[in-house]
């Protein structure tokens, strides 16, 4: 492991916040709240070892990559390590916003975990699998498995011993542009090779409009493939087809699709459902995880996507006519929908408190929730210079370029929220700036900051836009910085004991860390962090941060679905 990396990324290391959720105890604490990890949690995939569950999400191009979360409740989940966490295993240095990690799947076999994925580096789509005997890690170094087209690659171990590798492709002939193929080929897993011949599955029951994300799972002999498509934003839908035999021929499920909000309005609380994964518990009940968007006044989708939970039951179909009846999943079976509040898988274990998260920085080793924009290829930050405190070391490159800047932060979790740190800079340079910010991706942001010139700043990244909100002069080199997020209200706030505060401008906008606003592909969430530059200069300065405080700050954990209701009733 490189040595940069030795402080952040013990797989081990001391969780610092809470298990995520809530539900206000609602019904007598009978139930859980959606969603049950919040703030930038896509593409959720699922496995049980035992009495066990481990999750796996999405990371694009933040680094470490693939957070392992572990539950012994479905409800209640723990940040466990990362797969992806040394720069060797995948090529994360100059990804550009939204490319790098997508969409990968977790299984057990055998007493070994398996994570598999692609890298998606400008459309040059690689990809690997690591492996670990404990999903605490360490994590292997990536087997690339040649010849694989497509993303969303998924494994499955059948009972007789194959291993079999399922992805998507476009098609040779493809009747409009997005149109996707599921594909199956079997896999040697001593050799991490694709072997044999391979097979052509389904283009989904949408005609393959995106058919992504595919999963087989195999039910009193019969093998389920199920997939998404439709895209990840209001039409986003989930399918199956069924089969006697693994290669196919794979049968539409009449009742698809068996999960979308595609037929809701776009101002249902939850919509863009889909890219989920089954779960079969102990006791034979099912589960599945599932995407989907919180969008703030029904457009505005600054979390990003989250990681669901919805119960499952299988229904064998009604047609008389027919000499063989199929069984099917039935998401949801109440209501057909992603709901709110569900019952507990387990009842004896109730949904935990909201999370707060704090790092003092006295540990020797950064939290594991905190994350860099791209893989770092030089150290910027050290626990060790200072003892109690983090220093980062300011570089020439900044938050707009396509670049590991000196930059760490944690995502954003809750619509209702305040971040607090404290800072000591003295800027050197004209150019240099330090301290708190939130940032949506390389073309938004904002920057609250100690600046060359003894002035506290407050400035907005769009697009190619840096503009001045705010500035004070500000006489010293030691202060507390607060940013209050309120839905999509973001306030920026000073004070020089941590105790009196003073505003720096009035509330932002926060429709600038939007995807609606900003356009193109946007999978990621908001994060907030710590910053500092020389924005272009030459340095051999530092910022040293003496802690990081976050706490959601909603009255109710359900206060956003309640918010979003009213509004649209109005």
């Amino acid at each position: 492991m490189r040595p940069l990396l030795c402080l952040l990324l013990a797989c081990t290391a001391p969780v610092s916040c809470s298990a995520e959720g809530a539900a206000d105890g609602a019904k007598g604490g009978s139930t859980f709240s959606n969603p049950v990890i919040s703030g930038f949690a896509p593409d959720p995939s699922i496995c049980r070892a035992g009495d066990d569950f481990y999750l796996v999400n999405s990371s694009f191009e933040y680094f470490p990559g693939i957070p392992v979360y572990h539950s012994r409740d479905l409800v209640n989940w723990t940040l466990l390590s990362y797969a992806v966490h040394d720069p060797s295993q995948a090529d994360l240095g100059a990804v550009k916003s939204s490319d790098g990690i997508h969409a990968p799947t977790i299984r057990c076999h055998q007493g070994r975990f398996y994570v598999i994925t692609t890298n998606n580096i400008e459309g040059k789509l690689v990809n690997f699998v690591v492996t670990a005997e404990n999903p605490a890690g360490p994590w292997s170094e990536p087997q690339v498995i040649e010849g694989a087209p497509g993303i969303d690659p998924s494994l499955f171990f059948d009972d007789d011993g194959r291993s079999w590798y399922v992805g998507n492709h476009v098609p040779p002939d493809p009747e409009f542009e997005g149109q996707a193929e599921i594909w199956l080929q079997e896999l040697d897993l001593e050799r991490m090779a694709l072997v044999g011949d391979r097979y052509y599955l389904w283009r989904g029951c949408c005609g393959g409009v995106w058919a992504e994300g595919p999963h087989i799972y195999k039910r009193n002999g019969f093998y389920y493939l199920l997939i998404s498509e439709g895209g990840t934003s209001y039409d986003h839908a989930l399918s199956i087809a069924i089969s006697k035999e693994i290669t196919g021929p794979y049968q539409n499920n009449p009742r698809n699709p068996v999960l979308s909000h595609r037929q809701l309005s776009y101002d249902h609380p939850i919509t863009g459902v889909g890219h989920a994964d089954l779960v079969e518990l102990e006791d034979g009940r099912w589960y599945a995880v599932a995407l989907g968007w919180r969008l703030v006044d029904g457009v505005h989708g600054i979390l990003g996507r989250e990681t669901f939970l919805l119960p499952v039951t299988w229904e064998t179909e009604r047609r008389p006519w027919k000499t063989e009846q199929w069984s099917a999943p039935v998401f949801s079976p109440s209501t057909g929908r992603v709901e709110l509040h569900y019952p507990l898988p387990f009842t004896a274990s109730p949904q935990a408190a909201p999370a707060e998260f704090r790092d003092d920085f006295s540990s020797g080793q950064l939290a594991l929730e905190w994350n860099f924009r791209r893989s770092p290829e030089q150290a910027f930050f050290s626990l060790a210079a200072r003892p109690g405190v983090l220093r980062l070391e300011l570089q020439p490159d900044a938050m707009a370029e396509r670049v590991s800047f000196s930059f760490t932060g944690i995502r954003q979790r809750h619509f209702e929220f305040e971040a607090v740190t404290r800072v000591e800079f003295k800027a050197t340079g004209a150019s240099e700036q330090a301290g708190l910010v939130a940032i949506q991706n390389d073309r938004s942001a904002f920057l609250l900051t100690l600046a060359g010139g003894d002035g506290l700043l407050l400035q907005q990244r769009l697009h190619e836009r840096l503009d001045t909100l705010a500035e004070i002069p500000f006489g010293g080199d030691d202060v507390f910085l607060r940013i209050r997020g309120d839905y999509l209200a973001y306030r920026f706030s000073w004070s020089r004991d941590g105790e009196v505060w003073v505003d720096l401008g009035g509330p932002a906008d926060g429709t600038a860390l939007s995807p609606a606003v900003l356009g193109g592909f946007n999978y990621t969430g908001v994060y907030l962090g710590l910053y500092a530059s020389s924005n272009g200069a030459p340095s051999a300065n530092h910022a040293d941060f003496d802690f990081f405080h976050y706490r959601p700050t909603a009255a109710s954990r359900d206060g956003w679905y309640q918010r979003q209701r009213i509004r649209v009733s109005r």
